[in-house]
């Protein structure tokens, strides 16, 4: 990568290399284990013109999702909170009552637990979904899904069909494109012109805030700030409006843009938070500086930890298989002889193996079974309800163990 992908300026600078990795999502069957496995390097840059953080796009979006491993809806909280957020889009955007005839369309709809919530209120919706697998999922649930990558070809297509959009979602999506002129072209195809579009996407402050490097892998391509999506929604007709702070993903952006004949005057809350970047130093190579080094520590720290129980003869398992966890598993080298399996609820993973680090992943039930020690906690970022979801480990002295910011031990207790 020479060229910003926003921009096309050549002025990239490093943020970190973590070096090279499979793919986050290719999970292992059994019977490929002993074949080549392929890595990329995993070198996040930073843009010196626009400040968008990104990484080469050496694996292309239909690698990763025309057959994809991640389905929502096996995440209680992540459930819940797209029902809030359902619920608070129909009052500010006024679908089923100031517009009664309301059209949703949600790009990556994944297997519609966003939609389903559409659906129950009989709003008129359609989901955009890449992946084969999830998006027959969610026609089985009744969410009306369109098997496709969104483009501008494509947007222009499903408004020729439906009609314009009142409200267009794109919830964790926005970095997962490589073309996010053309994915923003897209959008802007979809919305009415009087419309609005929300877009979640992990908050690029927070990243550097909290070491969440795991969060980089190759199917995220770009990581935001909001200055640098007040740039990137530009790119295809659209204005920022409003802004939140959310804490999902490890902290979260919801950016609230319509088209740019419609948007208006930004917020407060985006001069808020566009203040609070240029404070953290993201505008400038100074608010980078460090992170490389704290990325280090919290490798040496987990090694260190994983060590020493081995040594002691305790059992580490994990628990969780995302994405996230194969940027950690693979950086830090832990094999199964650090972390003898781990533990996933999507039937889908079970009996397959992390990529690179070939560590099995089982059932859930499995830790009550064995009474571990130790469970290292991957999604780290659903820390409240996991804590709550693993409460029982206490009834033989077990403990949880989560790896970001910093390494941390917890006792629970029901």
């Amino acid at each position: 990568m020479t060229r910003c992908r926003l921009c096309g300026s050549a002025a990239l600078a490093s943020v970190v290399d973590l070096g090279a990795t499979p793919p986050c999502e290719s999970f292992l069957a059994a019977d490929r284990l002993d074949l080549p496995e392929p890595a990329y390097p995993l070198h996040l840059r930073v843009c010196t013109d626009c400040w968008l953080a990104q990484i080469p796009p050496l694996i292309t979006p239909e690698e990763t999702f025309e057959e994809y491993a991640y389905f929502s809806s096996y995440s209680t909280s992540w459930v819940e909170h797209a029902r809030r957020f359902v619920d608070d889009a129909v009052r500010r955007v006024g679908i089923g009552t100031d517009v009664p005839d309301a059209f949703v369309v949600e790009v990556a709809s994944n297997d519609g637990y966003l939609l389903r919530h559409v659906v129950d209120r009989g709003i008129r919706c359609l989901g955009i979904e890449p992946s084969v697998n999830v998006g027959a999922a969610a026609r089985e649930a009744g969410v009306p899904t369109l098997t496709e990558f969104l483009s501008p070809e494509t947007g222009a297509a499903v408004r020729a069909e439906h009609g314009p959009a009142d409200l267009v979602v794109a919830n964790n999506v926005y970095a997962h494109i490589p073309d996010v002129v053309g994915f923003t072209q897209g959008l802007r195809a979809l919305v009415a012109d009087d419309g609005w579009v929300s877009v979640e996407v992990q908050h690029l402050l927070m990243l550097i805030e909290q070491n969440q490097y795991d969060t980089i892998y190759h199917e995220h391509f770009q990581y935001y700030t909001v200055a640098s999506a007040i740039r990137a929604l530009a790119s295809g007709g659209l204005g920022l409006v409003d802004v939140e702070l959310l804490p999902t993903h490890g902290g979260s952006i919801r950016l609230w843009a319509r088209p740019a004949e419609a948007a208006g005057e930004p917020s407060q809350r985006v001069a808020d938070v566009l203040a609070q970047e240029k404070a953290a130093g993201l505008q400038e190579l100074s608010g980078y500086a460090e992170f490389s080094a704290r990325v280090a520590k919290v490798r040496r720290d987990l090694l260190k930890f994983l060590i020493e129980a081995a040594e002691r003869g305790e059992t580490v398992v994990g628990y969780g298989a995302p994405g996230k966890g194969n940027t950690l598993l693979n950086h830090c080298g832990i094999r199964p002889d650090l972390l003898a399996y781990t533990v996933d609820r999507n039937p889908y993973k079970h009996g397959r193996f992390t990529p690179g680090t070939r560590i099995p992943i089982l059932p859930p039930e499995r830790i009550a079974a064995d009474r571990p020690d130790y469970v290292l906690v991957l999604p780290w970022n659903l820390r409240a309800e996991l804590v709550e979801q693993l409460s029982f480990v206490h009834e033989w002295g077990g403990r949880l163990v989560f790896p970001i910011p910093e390494l941390s031990i917890v006792e629970v207790k029901r």
